[in-house]
This record gives C-alpha cells, sequence and structure tokens, in this order.
C-alpha cells in the first residue's frame, strides 16, 4: 500500500506493481481515486506514464487495514495529518516505511519521529537515494537506499529491487534520512548559482560545501558521517542539484533570476520540499549546536528579502579556515 499520489508516491507504486507485489495506490478523496482508476495514469504529476494492470487505486484510509507494507510518500508538511488519518487501520504489525524527503517545519523533527508518534510500535524503514520520479518511472537504471533499525531490510530490498532500481540496504535510518531532506536545501542553492552564472568552480563549492553542512548536521542527529558519502548524501546531492527535472533546483534557479518564493512555488506547482526544510533545518542546527551558514543565507534569501548576490558576497567574507 502505498499512501500518497504524488508524482514519488504514483512512481513507487507502478514500480512495486511492476515488480510483482501486490499494490494499492490511496489517494487524497474518492474523487480522485475514481479519476485515476478511470484514467489509469496520473495526469497532474505523471502523466504519460500508465499503470499497470494489477494496480488498484483506494480513496478511504480503511483501505490500508490489510496492508503488510504501508509507504507514506506525501509532503512533509501533511504527513501527520496523513498518519492520522489513516492510523486507526493499520495493522499492528505492519512495516512503515517513509519516502518522505522533508523535515517538520517548525520542530525539525524526522518524518520516522513523527510516524512513531501517530503509529506507536510498528517497524520503521526509510527510503531515500538519488531517485527522480520521472526517471524511475520510466524504467531508466537508478539506485536506491532502504534503511531501518529493524529486521526487515531483506524482505523490503526484494519489494523494491529490480533489473532498473538496485536497492541498498542500510542501518542508519537518521542518516539516510537526513540526507534526503537536507540536500533539497542544497539543490535550491546550485540553481541559484546557475541562475546568477557563477559557473562550474562556484557550483562545486557550494555543493561541496553543502555536503560538509549537512554531514554536521546530520552526525550531530546521530548519523553516521559515512552515510552522506553513499547514495543517499552525495548520490541524491549531484541528481538534485544538476537534473532539470529537479523542483528544487528549479526553485534557485527561478529566485536566483529574480521571483519571490511564493511566486516560484506557484510557477512549479508542485511540492519543492526544499522551501519548508530551509526553516526545520534551521530549527534544528539551533537546537543542537550546529553552524548552518549555507542554510542560514538561503533563509534570508527566501524569507528576509536579501538578495541573491548579497547572499553569495557574505558567504566569500567569511574568515578562511581550514577544510573540514
Amino acid at each position: 500500500m502505498v499512501v500518497g499520489a504524488t508524482a514519488w508516491g504514483t512512481t513507487l507504486a507502478i514500480h512495486l506493481a511492476r515488480n510483482g507485489q501486490p499494490t494499492t495506490l490511496l489517494a487524497r478523496t474518492p474523487e480522485e481515486a475514481a479519476a485515476l482508476a478511470a484514467g489509469r495514469t496520473n495526469m497532474g504529476h505523471l502523466a504519460g506514464v500508465p499503470f499497470p494492470e494489477s494496480l488498484a487505486v483506494a480513496g478511504t484510509p480503511e483501505a490500508v487495514a490489510e496492508a503488510d507494507l504501508l509507504c507514506l510518500v506525501v509532503p512533509s508538511r501533511t504527513l501527520a495529518a496523513n498518519v492520522s488519518a489513516v492510523a486507526a487501520s493499520v495493522a499492528a504489525d505492519a512495516v512503515v516505511l517513509s519516502a518522505v524527503k522533508g523535515l517538520e517545519q517548525g520542530t525539525g523533527r524526522r518524518m520516522t519521529e513523527v510516524i512513531e508518534d501517530g503509529l506507536p510500535g510498528r517497524p520503521l524503514a526509510v527510503l531515500s537515494g538519488p531517485n527522480l520520479s520521472r526517471e524511475v518511472a520510466e524504467g531508466l537504471p537508478g539506485s536506491t537506499v532502504i534503511a531501518s533499525a529493524h529486521g526487515q531490510r531483506d524482505q523490503l530490498r526484494g519489494a523494491f529491487h529490480s533489473s532498473s532500481l538496485r536497492v541498498y540496504t542500510s542501518t542508519d535510518t537518521v542518516g539516510v534520512e537526513m540526507g534526503g531532506a537536507l540536500k533539497n536545501v542544497m539543490a535550491i542553492a546550485a540553481g541559484i548559482v546557475d541562475a546568477l552564472g557563477f559557473g562550474n568552480n562556484a557550483k562545486a563549492a557550494i555543493l561541496t560545501r553543502g555536503l560538509a553542512e549537512i554531514t554536521r548536521l546530520g552526525v550531530a542527529a546521530g548519523a553516521d558521517p559515512l552515510t552522506f558519502q553513499g547514495l543517499a548524501g552525495m548520490g541524491d546531492l549531484v541528481a538534485t542539484s544538476y537534473s532539470p527535472l529537479s523542483r528544487n533546483r528549479r526553485l534557485g534557479e527561478l529566485i536566483g533570476s529574480g521571483s519571490g518564493v511564493a511566486d516560484a512555488l506557484t510557477a512549479i506547482g508542485e511540492t519543492a520540499e526544499g522551501a519548508t526544510t530551509i526553516e526545520a533545518a534551521r530549527a534544528l542546527a539551533a537546537r543542537l549546536g550546529v553552524d548552518t551558514p549555507i542554510t542560514d543565507g538561503l533563509h534570508r534569501v527566501l524569507y528576509e528579502g536579501l538578495h541573491p548576490l548579497r547572499a553569495m558576497e557574505a558567504l566569500m567574507a567569511r574568515d578562511p579556515r581550514e577544510e573540514r
């Protein structure tokens, strides 16, 4: 069962069904479910990719009752509400997998922490990596990571692993979650660099120092630093910061070209998690005492009216130091 007819939720539902897994996609409403079932494609988020015949669609929370694997693939800002909506119907022994790449606004909590509050006692897992939904849906080759501190990693790998999607496993749930969330912030910075025409040296620098910032914050939250050198860290950061399919990179391009954040998000028309993760990451960094100059600069650009050029000047003017 996949909760969330987002682009990524639809993609994972299609992938699981193609992989021979009995799969149902839970839409927000019965009306949305009926439209998806009738059209056999998600015109709003993944037009042109047909649903496998075996993929079912549901529109009421009670549909999750028979699921032994519940994949939550919704915007981070709606995760708590979605968990609350299905909580009464989720089996006590169901494995719950988060494919949400964000942090809770206001608290900085990871998505598994939000899920644990609403679905206590269930085994939890996280899926993250360089996984642009359109490419996965079209069957292009790629890799992902499934992390869990529980014992279901082999079972989960078996469900998702295919000839087009190579699945690695990890026990570092914190690191995989933090990498997936924080790379969206750095992808906005990469888009701004592209829009300003600063070149490849500047983009390489912002991504390298961005990865250092991600790692500092992730380790302070309890992650293994090596995780950020893998698919859920460097891999996802590269894909999201360079691909024209990336919504977060596109958000940065629009802001670097003079758009305000609200207008830029309207133009994109879909969730760009980095826009809210910036604030959540700053709250978490403040609580953990971690220095996050790129994230802080992006906050001033997006929400305090600072021109992107002034933000870059402020980064360049920081005191020289040893690289670490």
